[in-house]
């Protein structure tokens, strides 16, 4: 059965200082440029019959670097969580005007909440093709989160209890006929 390989888009200023970054459009830095390459060597032991990849700048930068461009298509649903009016602010920030916020049950104003991103993530689930044929993804941290829960049959929230850090790659696969998290790190 398929494998799904996902992979987080590498490190942004955005992601180092801590802030939200939903559709604003960033690049790597430095360091992620660098950690972007370091994919390449850990993605080449798959053969994918299709690389899917956010349309996001920082997500197609990793995609690029990792050496998967020329296969890749743009997915506009594997984009990042749309955190509205708190994009670019950091978990404090938001804590301030609105005391106890936690994304994963309250959402962002203006933007998306868990259920809204899942039934994004089901749709992506619902293109992977039938049979044996592996997809790699480019994409972005709390999206590929509620992916890993809609995978495994958890409501999207609970993709709370996942964590995936920039650069980093994701298996879900399958253990006889049961889907598991095989790998994340």
């Amino acid at each position: 059965m398929s494998e799904l390989v996902v992979v987080r888009h590498a490190d942004t200023a955005w992601t180092v200082s801590g802030q939200h970054t939903g559709l604003t459009d960033i690049p790597l830095d430095e360091a992620g440029r660098a950690n972007a390459a370091k994919l390449r060597p850990r993605l080449a032991a798959w053969s994918f019959a299709a690389v899917w990849c956010s349309p996001l700048a920082r997500a197609v930068e990793t995609c690029e670097i990792a050496g998967f461009a020329e296969r890749a298509r743009k997915n506009a649903e594997l984009v990042e969580w749309n955190y509205g009016e708190y994009d670019g602010l950091t978990t404090a920030q938001i804590q301030e005007r609105q005391p106890g916020w936690n994304l994963w049950r309250d959402g962002c104003p203006g933007g998306e909440d868990a259920a809204a991103v899942g039934a994004r993530a089901d749709s992506v689930l619902a293109s992977v093709p039938a049979g044996d044929d592996d997809v790699l993804i480019f994409s972005h941290g709390h999206f590929l989160r509620v992916l890993c829960a809609r995978w495994l049959g958890l409501e999207p929230a609970q993709g709370a209890l996942f964590a995936l850090a920039p650069g980093a790659i994701g298996v879900l696969g399958h253990e006889h006929a049961q889907r598991v998290l095989s790998f994340l790190g």
